[in-house]
């Protein structure tokens, strides 16, 4: 049915190769002169849920899959070939793509996707989670697992990693929502907005702007990463073969919001695993890597706020239940019309100190029209080194997120039922280990006993209290 060459994008690597698809299955094989056989895919046709239109390096060229296995890869084509293969894709009207982003025409921008989607309007009615709804909202705009350079984007929420309890219904532990990172602390106000307006190229290629640097970009999720393969070795190549000065790694969550404190340049903001993998947090292979300079302490397991309890898990949910509490809810709307919306550009982005270099931006350069090739290496340096903007998905204020009675009164208005979302306060988390009887590679788990009292438990398989069925492609149902 298909068959073109391409190009497979990962987080560690670009492979040249050919993409193969027939009545039956999707193959791609690695063309490359060190061809490597771990490459080479072969994937059930039936198998694919959706095909989401992607950029890469800014060009509109890219397609990801996305397969019922929890499978995903980011293809990269000829830009004039994209549309064809999209199109016979669609076509093929196959059954497992029955999502909200499948079947959708080629020309449809991210905007009318998340207007179609009514993605937005199950949010503000609390029928999505905040987490879920940035999460789909990173998706819609391009963001992918499988590029550093165009990583999901997730806001810092907090302001408070000192105390000893986190109260999360004080209002003064969480972060301005209503303006960029770079100048939560007042005193940067003035500096960021007088650099931007002295700036002046003489050449006029460079355009004004607020930061010389990016709230997202590959340098950054490596820097947050840094404790996990592959992005310990991606660090190291990064920096010609060994670790970053301990100091500049991220080693405390105090260290790292002073530094967003002290400068108006540290214009990082967060990944999605913050809010659920705590293993990202603990230096599990033992890296050396390197001892503070002034203190002369040895970084290890990134330093915890107190409030965690020195666990990496206590941490995830605390965080997570922030970022679901209902000042964050009233306020991400906020964050959103910043990062993906109508103050990302123009002149609301002007006004509210939000404006990044030239090269980062959706169609601020066309590559293929650089007829010099060493003019054209340079800005897809740029574009991959410094990071990119987001696709634009609103260009109006976002809604504000109903309160819970707000949204429980409306649903209830239209006949229809409460669901989970509408009700997180009254959830309690808890998180389980699951042992292996005798020490042995365990099939697919069948039951798990869940507890009602504790946060933690080790539990043995086989304990039918409440029944949990996971399948071996990650399919959850809950029987009990």
């Amino acid at each position: 049915i298909i068959g073109t060459q391409c190009s497979l994008i990962t987080s560690t690597s670009v492979t040249d190769g050919k993409l193969e698809i027939t009545n039956r299955y999707i193959y791609f094989f690695d063309s490359t002169p060190q061809k490597s056989c771990e490459k080479d895919f072969k994937y059930p046709l039936l198998w694919l849920q959706d095909v989401h239109l992607r950029r890469y390096n800014l060009r509109p060229s890219a397609l990801e899959f996305f397969l019922l296995n929890q499978t995903n890869f980011l293809i990269n084509f000829d830009k004039k070939l994209r549309r064809q293969i999209y199109q016979k894709i669609v076509s093929l009207k196959l059954p497992g793509m029955k999502s909200v982003f499948s079947n959708l025409s080629v020309s449809i921008t991210p905007q009318e996707i998340l207007k179609e989607s009514k993605l937005a309007e199950k949010w503000v009615t609390r029928e999505r989670s905040n987490f879920e709804y940035l999460m789909m909202l990173n998706t819609i705009a391009g963001r992918t697992y499988n590029d550093l350079n165009q990583y999901p984007i997730f806001p810092w929420i907090l302001t408070d990693y000192t105390s000893e309890v986190l109260d999360i219904n004080d209002p003064n532990i969480f972060r301005d929502f209503s303006k960029p990172i770079g100048i939560q602390n007042p005193t940067h106000i003035e500096e960021v907005r007088l650099k931007y307006e002295s700036f002046d190229d003489p050449t006029g290629i460079m355009k004004k702007f607020h930061y010389g640097t990016h709230y997202s970009n590959a340098a950054s999720v490596m820097h947050y990463l840094i404790r996990m393969e592959p992005f310990t070795t991606l660090h190291i190549q990064l920096q010609s073969g060994k670790f970053d000065i301990a100091d500049r790694q991220f080693h405390s969550f105090q260290s790292a919001w002073l530094n967003i404190m002290d400068s108006p340049n540290e214009v990082k903001e967060l990944i999605p695993e913050f809010f659920y993998l705590p293993e990202f947090l603990v230096n599990s292979n033992k890296f050396d890597l390197g001892k503070l300079q002034i203190s002369n302490q040895i970084i290890n397991d990134v330093q915890l706020p107190p409030w965690a309890h020195n666990s990496p898990e206590e941490f995830i949910r605390i965080h997570r239940l922030a970022l679901e509490s209902d000042y964050v809810s009233s306020h991400l709307h906020e964050w959103i019309d910043l990062i993906f919306g109508y103050k990302q550009t123009g002149q609301a982005a002007i006004d509210a100190l939000n404006v990044f270099m030239y090269c980062s931006y959706e169609k601020a350069v066309d590559v293929d029209a650089i007829d010099d090739p060493v003019t054209r290496e340079a800005v897809e340096g740029m574009i991959q080194n410094f990071g990119q903007i987001p696709s634009q998905l609103l260009t109006e204020p976002h809604p504000q997120r109903q309160t819970s009675e707000q949204a429980a009164l409306e649903i209830e208005s239209q006949g229809r039922a409460l669901n989970i979302f509408q009700n997180l306060t009254h959830i309690r988390a808890f998180f389980v280990e699951i042992t292996p009887a005798n020490d042995k590679l365990c099939d697919p788990i069948t039951f798990i006993s869940i507890p009602k009292n504790q946060v933690r438990s080790f539990m043995q398989q086989g304990i039918p209290d409440t029944l949990i069925t996971v399948s071996v492609s990650g399919v959850i149902g809950n029987d009990g």
